[in-house]
């Protein structure tokens, strides 16, 4: 019941920011319609509407980071590192983006990249975070 709230705020939210400018047709979609692409794993209309969505908010790190974890699922490796590294660029902090960046370069072979991207991680939250979990994780699946 509380997914359905939330899903249908956001939807409201969206028609509302949609009309209040209804003259731009051409408008980016928000991160929400993207969050939706990538729960239904629809990479192609997420990996779309993200791009849309960055170089309208060519600061936005979440929208960089989303970005590459869609071109990573559609094994579109190179594109998906860029925006991982525009992610960390824009906020070197991005904890989403040190884990899924890691996890694309475990992905393609690259573990000593992934070692010190987890190292990253855990100087910026230390060893119980999830993101630092899911990519040691990642790292030791591959070991063996």
């Amino acid at each position: 019941m509380k997914l359905l709230f939330i899903l249908v705020f956001s939807f409201c939210a969206s028609l509302n920011a949609a009309a209040a400018d209804i003259s731009d047709a051409n408008a980016p979609p928000d991160l929400a319609v993207a969050k939706t692409w990538i729960e239904k794993k629809d990479w192609p209309s997420a990996i779309s509407s993200l791009e849309k969505f960055v170089k309208a908010n060519p600061n936005n790190a979440d929208g960089f980071n989303l970005l590459g974890f869609s071109l990573r699922n559609s094994k579109r490796y190179p594109e998906a590192i860029f925006n991982y590294k525009e992610a960390l660029r824009i906020d070197p902090n991005h904890r989403g983006a040190h884990e899924y960046l890691g996890q694309t370069y475990v992905q393609t072979k690259q573990i000593d990249k992934a070692k010190e991207l987890l190292a990253s991680l855990e100087k910026i939250c230390g060893l119980q975070c999830e993101e630092y979990i899911d990519l040691k994780r990642a790292i030791d699946k591959f070991k063996k």
